[in-house]
């Protein structure tokens, strides 16, 4: 008899899942990014001199008034001083971005939460930006609360010697320090590739203070007239624009493209020794 061999069952097997997990997103490394800057007490040093040093101006502009309506002028007591200070604090920042994780040992655990590096450098130089802005806009709602509290909310007088009224003042004042923001985006920039060049947040931070000395030098130099628009630290001056009537764009845009010549290589230049880091250490 021969035997008849019966084939087991097909097993059915359960469709594979897919273990991979789903990258997050460059916003969210961002905010990663923005709560470790929260927990940090050189932020709130930094913030807490963007606050100070404009009530210290506007206190002793205050205390040697003797001009009346000239020191009323919210542009001669605000803007020619909102946020003068913080190209330094943002240093605290652009200089600590990258070199804190190396000191601390904690990239290739970042580098290791799904995420690229591509993401992860976005995010550190976008946090850096954040901070920018936030230190800078918020000197400059110290500044102007603290001048109109010692001169009045009034009608103020532009470059043009156009009266505008106290709200167009004010928007001008807050479009001013916007301004004032493009070249403090590529000192950020300088200090982003150091730190991450460098591996160290002091180097950067010296590195990037020691350059920006050489510019201010360079400018003081006879018969350098021909390359002073281009030198980055001349472009703190290109919200004068703003003030004119009708508004003079040409320093604002001269500065746009000016200071992206520096602060394109060196973001260009930090992404891609960043991609090259070796993390196996740490």
């Amino acid at each position: 008899m021969n035997a008849t061999t019966v084939a087991p069952p097909a097993i059915k097997r359960a469709p594979a899942r897919d273990a991979r997990v789903p990258r997050p997103r460059t916003w969210t490394i961002w905010r990663w990014e923005l709560r470790k800057l929260i927990s940090q007490k050189r932020t709130y040093l930094g913030l807490g001199l963007a606050i100070i040093l404009p009530l210290i101006f506007v206190t002793v502009q205050h205390l040697h008034s003797h001009r009346g309506h000239e020191q009323g002028n919210i542009f001669a007591s605000q803007i020619t001083q909102s946020g003068l200070a913080t190209p330094v604090l943002m240093l605290l920042v652009a200089g600590d971005i990258v070199a804190a994780e190396d000191g601390n040992g904690t990239l290739k655990t970042i580098l290791t939460r799904s995420v690229d590096r591509g993401q992860v450098f976005t995010a550190k130089a976008l946090a850096a930006f954040t901070y920018a802005a936030i230190a800078v806009f918020l000197s400059a709602l110290v500044a102007t609360s603290a001048g109109v509290a010692s001169w009045g909310f009034h009608n103020v007088v532009t470059f043009s010697g156009t009266v505008v009224s106290a709200q167009e003042g004010l928007l001008l004042v807050f479009a001013s320090n916007a301004c004032y923001l493009i070249p403090l985006f590529g000192v950020v920039s300088i200090g982003v590739l150091l730190s991450t060049a460098t591996r160290n947040s002091a180097a950067a931070v010296v590195g990037t203070i020691g350059f920006t000395i050489l510019l201010f030098i360079v400018a003081q130099i006879p018969g350098v007239e021909a390359i002073k628009p281009y030198l980055l630290t001349e472009q703190y001056e290109n919200w004068h624009g703003l003030l004119r009537t009708p508004t003079d764009w040409a320093p604002i845009l001269h500065s746009l493209w000016v200071c992206a010549l520096y602060a394109v290589p060196c973001l260009a230049a930090a992404y891609l020794v960043f991609l090259r880091r070796d993390v196996a250490g740490g």
